[in-house]
């Protein structure tokens, strides 16, 4: 069975309380008050579906009672119907102001009472039933947003993963990177986006050497000018593998200047300073902080310690001095380590 809707009557008349109640009653639950205190702790008691406000009492005023019900969050919903004998315009802009939905002129017509409430109860049903539904599909856009996002990171580290699989000596350095970069980025406490923005370019800021020969990636000796050459186009080929992908942050751009440097000397592209994303200057850090320390086919590992060093020589020079001076306080102070290491 469904409930009636609660109707609260305030009004200091026990006459006029009387004549509403046998008019609603049939339609409604019925709550009463005399005065504005009682009809205030009534309603954060108890809210009802409606108030009817006497304008005059002793004490509060109606439009005191109703100011105090519209700055409660838990009450400044309910839909105020003021009751009055004064019918100037002046006092019903007042009422309107105040958050009144409507006005009630004693002497009483009944049916046009019954009418009133009627209409008010109605909308108010009709809000409550609007916001049930709007919190319903913020749930699910939020829970589909979420296995999307949830999609998307399985789907970028597959495609790292993949990638990496061509050259198991490298395996893991986009995570190593992904991991630092992300440090960096809370360090400097950049925004939720700057940080998604941060590591799914670190994942994939790589993908483009898809394009480099395997013998080339693998090669135990110095590389040859031309294939120092070849294996710069990777910023740019992955900028192209990714540009048409509708990310919701900038990670081609990213993925595209990870190997400019902050005086110019950098490729593809040659940016300088504020030219370059610092979204990409922490990627930048990042990705020569591991690959410095780390094995190489070419060369040994060279150990954390000379990686530091070589980005606190090259410090406001090839990378972002404040980026650099995160790096360093995170292995120096906060004993960062890279994951499996």
């Amino acid at each position: 069975m469904i409930e009636k809707p609660l109707v609260l009557i305030v009004d200091d008349s026990p006459a006029n309380i009387d004549m509403l109640v046998e008019a609603l009653s049939g339609e409604c639950r019925i709550g009463a008050a005399r005065n504005g205190e009682l009809a205030l702790s009534f309603a954060r008691r108890n809210p009802p579906a409606l108030i009817l406000l006497d304008v005059i009492m002793p004490g509060m005023t109606g439009f005191e009672v109703c100011d105090e019900l519209k700055r409660d969050p838990d009450t400044r919903d309910i839909p105020v119907i003021f009751i009055t004998a004064l019918e100037n315009a002046e006092e019903k802009s007042k009422g309107f102001k105040c958050g009144g939905v409507d006005y009630i002129v004693r002497p009483f017509h009944m049916d046009e009472v019954r009418a009133r409430v009627k209409t008010h109860l109605t909308l108010r049903q009709m809000q409550i039933v609007l916001h049930q539904r709007n919190e319903e599909l913020e749930t699910k856009v939020r829970e589909q947003t979420s296995a999307l996002r949830n999609l998307l990171t399985s789907t970028i580290y597959g495609m790292a993963r993949a990638f990496e699989s061509r050259d198991p000596y490298t395996a893991g350095h986009q995570q190593r990177v992904a991991a630092l970069a992300c440090s960096i980025a809370n360090d400097l406490g950049l925004s939720e986006k700057q940080f998604k923005t941060i590591e799914y370019a670190a994942i994939l800021h790589d993908i483009g050497k898809i394009r480099i020969p395997v013998s080339i990636l693998t090669r135990t000796g110095p590389l040859l000018g031309a294939e120092i050459e070849m294996i710069k186009v990777h910023p740019e080929v992955g900028y192209n593998i990714l540009k048409d992908i509708p990310f919701p942050w900038p990670i081609a751009e990213v993925v595209r200047q990870h190997h400019e440097k902050t005086d110019g000397s950098g490729y593809p592209l040659g940016l300088k300073g504020d030219e370059i994303l610092l979204e990409a200057k922490v990627l930048t850090v990042a990705d020569v902080t591991e690959a410095k320390s780390s094995y190489r086919p070419y060369r040994p590992a060279l150990g954390i310690d000379n990686a530091l060093e070589e980005i606190e020589t090259r410090r406001g020079i090839y990378y972002d001095s404040e980026v650099v001076d995160s790096c360093i306080r995170l292995f120096r102070k906060q004993g960062f380590v890279f994951p499996g290491g």
